[in-house]
């Protein structure tokens, strides 16, 4: 069986926008404390969907955050527009990162970006070349 998909919050992100970054987070956040989600789920998609929305603005060339909404589970989806990831397991290691030193200095990339998405998924899919990477990440609703 399929799941039907509920509703799609769409993002775009701009590479480099420190200014706007977290804006998209912060709206599947808000949108899903409205809906009455409960809160150790939103706090697992705020912060899947905030290390993913900072990664595409630091390490691509722009794209998309997706929150697509299903009756028992919240999917985050990224696509960017490349550089894509050389090295997939390495980049999932904590602590490594490939952030410019001018992103350090902003208090970025420290290297726990996908690593945390990860940690606090049900399911990880990822999928990289130099066109782009695909991500989906994957929560389950508590039943309730």
């Amino acid at each position: 069986m399929t799941d039907k998909l509920l509703i799609r919050y769409s993002y775009n992100i701009a590479a480099n926008d420190f200014i706007a970054a977290g804006k998209g987070s912060s709206s599947i956040k808000n949108t899903l404390k409205s809906m009455g989600i409960d809160a150790s789920t939103i706090r697992r998609i705020a912060i899947i969907s905030y290390e993913a929305e900072i990664n595409l603005v630091i390490h691509s060339y722009g794209g998309m955050l997706h929150c697509d909404l299903y009756e028992n589970k919240i999917d985050i989806i990224t696509e960017d527009k490349g550089p894509g990831i050389e090295n997939i397991d390495l980049a999932l290691t904590e602590g490594y990162s490939t952030a410019t030193e001018s992103v350090r200095e902003l208090g970025f990339g420290a290297g726990m970006g996908l690593p945390n998405m990860k940690k606090y998924s049900d399911d990880f899919d990822i999928a990289s070349s130099r066109e782009g990477t695909f991500i989906k990440i994957t929560v389950l609703l508590q039943e309730v």
